[in-house]
């Protein structure tokens, strides 16, 4: 009997040792998982805020190129538009609204901020942009003006607007009447500046933006 009892007590010492190696091994392996767990969550938070941090000084580069356009043109816009009709406020906001701030292709090679089109090869490029056309954008190949500086590209701006058209010399005159930049950006849809619907809202909300208004002044 004693035999037998110190059999069975030997088997209860075992079957508890086995319950607490199996309640280490899953102790152990919680841990891990919530160990893996916890990692991976602070992994994908740290991505989430690099990834906000890399937006953020993106943006910030993006202002920075925009406010230094802007203070390139706008002492040359003040200089060159006075006097002419045209408010230097429209002018600024045209350059950055149709050269993206001066980053586009036409104005980066070739000094031109309003896509004003060319027809002496000697003068000239071919390349592609997209115009508003029957409700909708399509993508063109045109040929534009080149000019040697900033300046030179106001200036014919500017001309263009005193002078018209070769088909209507008074195609702007609504535009040099008006005396306000609000009234100046709509009258330049009016007048057939641009195809564009929202044109004149785009300029009314760069110039508001930037306070573009102050070198009317």
């Amino acid at each position: 009997m004693a035999g037998h009892r110190k059999t069975r007590k030997g088997k209860q010492t075992t079957t508890i040792l086995v319950v607490r190696v199996f309640a280490i091994i899953l102790l152990c392996l919680g841990l891990f998982v919530a160990f893996r767990y916890y990692r991976r969550q602070a992994l994908q938070k740290e991505q989430i805020r690099q990834a906000e941090l890399a937006k953020q000084e993106a943006a910030a580069k993006l202002l920075r190129q925009k406010k230094a356009f802007i203070q390139k043109v706008g002492p040359i816009s003040q200089n060159v538009d006075k006097g002419t009709g045209l408010l230097p406020s429209i002018t600024i906001a045209q350059a950055c609204l149709e050269s993206n701030y001066g980053q586009s292709a036409l104005s980066q090679k070739y000094n031109n901020l309003f896509g004003v089109k060319g027809t002496n090869p000697n003068t000239s490029a071919v390349m592609t942009t997209k115009e508003y056309s029957n409700g909708k954008w399509v993508t063109v190949k045109a040929r534009f003006q080149i000019y040697d500086s900033y300046e030179a590209s106001i200036r014919a701006h500017v001309r263009l607007f005193q002078q018209g058209t070769s088909w209507n010399k008074d195609q702007y005159k609504d535009v040099l009447a008006a005396k306000d930049y609000k009234s100046q950006a709509k009258a330049l849809v009016t007048d057939g500046y641009a195809t564009d619907p929202d044109y004149s809202t785009k300029l009314i909300n760069l110039i508001e933006q930037y306070n573009l208004n102050k070198y009317d002044n």
